[in-house]
């Protein structure tokens, strides 16, 4: 049975990737046309995104990465920012 929720519950919610890693908390959902585009997730201290961007407040998830959503979201692990251009450098 498919349950609705307000968006507005989201908000503050963790968030994690499919593979378990902690991604961050919700900061605020992005709409266009009444439909859900995207959700802007703040990157938070001990988060997986706060180790990969480093000085960078946050990212915006799109909505078609979001796999589930109850007491927490779960997203794609393709919503995670690469560090491959990084590691690269660091090689060099």
């Amino acid at each position: 049975m498919l349950k609705m929720k307000r968006i507005s519950e989201a908000y503050d919610m963790k968030v994690f990737t499919d593979t378990g890693d902690y991604f961050g908390d919700v900061e605020e959902s992005i709409l266009t046309h009444n439909k859900v585009f995207g959700w802007r997730v703040k990157a938070t201290r001990n988060s997986f995104l706060n180790k990969v961007l480093g000085s960078a407040k946050g990212v915006i998830v799109p909505h078609q990465l979001v796999k589930s959503i109850g007491d927490i979201i779960i997203i794609s692990k393709a919503a995670v920012p690469s560090q491959s251009s990084d590691d690269e450098l660091e090689a060099e």
